[in-house]
């Protein structure tokens, strides 16, 4: 399996693959308006080759820390259980870690993300936008990183 950067090519594709992963959500709406923020990073956002799955981080902060938030990330439904979900996030955490980045920081399932390092974010004194969701907000730390509130990118406030 192929993970590469995705190009403009792709980007129709990573339309596709979302809304069939979140059934039409607000997901892919929201990459288009990240790819026009200033929290965009074209590197951290990856493609299964066959544009099967998509994941991208954008450039978030705890306090004034520079940080990733994770998300989203999609596979499409009649690929997922094949591996793909998680060989996108051994890459864009890879890509993350030789990037410098101290943090990367998601909202998600503990049960999945913690076999990818991730731990509650509340473990490291990091706070979630919405106090709801605690349970869900995780971390994965590359440095340390003061404790403080996660902010992401300026599209997420408009969900």
């Amino acid at each position: 399996m192929l993970i590469r950067r995705e190009t403009p090519a792709d980007i129709d594709a990573i339309r596709t693959v979302t809304n069939l992963a979140f059934k039409d959500g607000p997901e892919a709406p929201l990459i288009d308006q990240l790819r026009a923020d200033e929290g965009w990073i074209p590197e951290l956002s990856l493609v299964e080759d066959g544009v099967l799955g998509h994941v991208v981080c954008t450039r978030g902060y705890v306090g004034e820390v520079p940080a990733l938030g994770l998300g989203p990330i999609a596979v499409h439904p009649s690929h997922q259980r094949a591996g793909i979900g998680s060989a996108l996030m051994h890459a864009v955490l890879g890509a993350a870690e030789a990037r410098g980045e101290r943090a990367v920081i998601l909202l998600g399932s503990p049960d999945y993300y913690s076999r990818f390092g991730f731990r509650l974010a509340s473990e490291f004194g990091i706070t979630p936008p919405d106090p709801k969701w605690g349970p869900y907000f995780q971390a994965r730390l590359f440095e340390e990183v003061p404790p403080g509130a996660f902010r992401y990118a300026e599209p997420f406030n408009r969900l």
